[in-house]
């Protein structure tokens, strides 16, 4: 693709509010517009404070790029509601990712995070946050202040899960498939009294068969087939 493609592209921007750029590095210069942005698989370092411009912006993904930081005028985008960051080399976020008030998928797999990120309990509209494929060691009480439907934590390092997780008022889904869980690592009361109707947890250390023996099984099973139910 020359530089008058991706003039092309840049022109065509402006009418449709879209614009989709591979394997080319990052523009010097997009249209305020923007509402949909996808510059994945394209060797990007640094992403510049200027991406807190674009206020019109609902869908940024940057997915298999180099990023190991964001800038924190990222906080700016008071209308994004997908952050799409897999495949990158993040190990932190900044505080501005807490000001996305309407931040609903946040995807996070596959980056260097070693510890679960804070300062995301403020995005009251969060459906679902993928943390899978990191370096993550343990499920902090922090945690209990998220709004997430949803949270993904596969093929991480995690041995330890707070209780307070059980406290998620919004969870159905709690994702910890390949870690390195115990069968006494998990939290009774997330069986007994949270919300989660479906507990993934295969490739741990433990048979999940032995899961049966564990107080509240028979409460989680309940909300679990109702969800089937209901979906069926």
């Amino acid at each position: 693709m020359g530089n008058s493609a991706i003039k092309a592209h840049l022109e065509n921007s402006q009418k449709t509010g879209i614009f989709q750029l591979t394997g080319k590095g990052l523009p010097e210069r997009l249209t305020g517009n923007l509402r949909t942005v996808d510059l994945s698989s394209n060797k990007i370092e640094v992403l510049p404070p200027a991406i807190g411009n674009f206020l019109q912006m609902k869908s940024l993904t940057l997915n298999f790029n180099k990023l190991t930081s964001l800038p924190d005028e990222i906080g700016k985008l008071k209308k994004l509601e997908t952050l799409l960051l897999n495949g990158n080399q993040l190990t932190q976020l900044p505080s501005g990712v807490g000001q996305l008030k309407a931040l609903r998928t946040l995807s996070l797999s596959g980056n260097k995070f070693r510890e679960f990120p804070g300062g995301l309990g403020s995005l009251r509209h969060l459906d679902v946050l993928d943390l899978s494929k990191n370096h993550i060691q343990a499920v902090p009480a922090e945690v209990a202040a998220l709004q997430a439907i949803e949270i993904n934590l596969n093929q991480n390092q995690i041995s330890v899960v707070s209780a307070e997780v059980s406290t998620c008022q919004r969870l159905k889904v709690l994702r910890l498939e390949e870690n390195c869980l115990e069968l006494a690592s998990i939290p009774v009361s997330i069986l007994t009294s949270s919300q989660v109707s479906l507990l993934s947890v295969e490739g741990n250390l433990f048979e999940v068969k032995n899961m049966r023996d564990l107080e509240g099984y028979e409460k989680y099973m309940e909300r679990f087939t109702a969800t089937k139910k209901k979906f069926a």
